[in-house]
């Protein structure tokens, strides 16, 4: 499993899908790229788009996300999207007080259970304490990285 830290942008990208049933019908979509800005999340996801859609498109929304870093699965099967916070616990030398302080991660896999488990995995390269304070699926299809 590889990781990014950078800045990210979710998109919501409406356009025309055709179902399952043959029938077309527009659809919002949400999608995370790296980005510096609106514009240029704007820009990539459009130039990401392109050679999959034909017809009329549309960015609804662009919100900066709070994502710290990504974690990218190299297995094909891991195609969900889930959010991680975990709540990091540090020892202020001086004061001798537990500060705490929370982080958001983006984690590719196939599972609620096995993204769990990528979690402690990660984490246990570390020396830091933390709990694990929610870990839950998102909307996200699909996370564009700067060319």
């Amino acid at each position: 499993m590889r990781s990014k830290l950078s800045e990210w942008y979710e998109i919501g990208f409406r356009c025309k899908k055709t179902m399952e049933d043959g029938t077309s019908k527009f659809v919002t979509e949400q999608y995370v790229v790296e980005a510096m800005s609106f514009s240029e999340a704007e820009k990539n996801i459009v130039s990401e788009m392109k050679e999959y859609v034909s017809g009329p498109y549309e960015v609804k929304t662009i919100k900066k996300t709070v994502y710290k870093e990504v974690f990218f699965s190299d297995e094909d099967k891991d195609d969900k999207w889930y959010k991680a916070k975990l709540q990091f616990i540090i020892l202020d030398e001086k004061s001798g007080k537990e500060k705490r302080s929370n982080v958001v991660y983006l984690i590719q896999s196939a599972s609620l259970d096995k993204a769990c488990k990528s979690i402690d995995k990660i984490m246990s390269s570390t020396m830091t304490e933390y709990n694990s304070m929610s870990l839950q699926e998102t909307k996200v299809i699909e996370v564009f990285e700067l060319k």
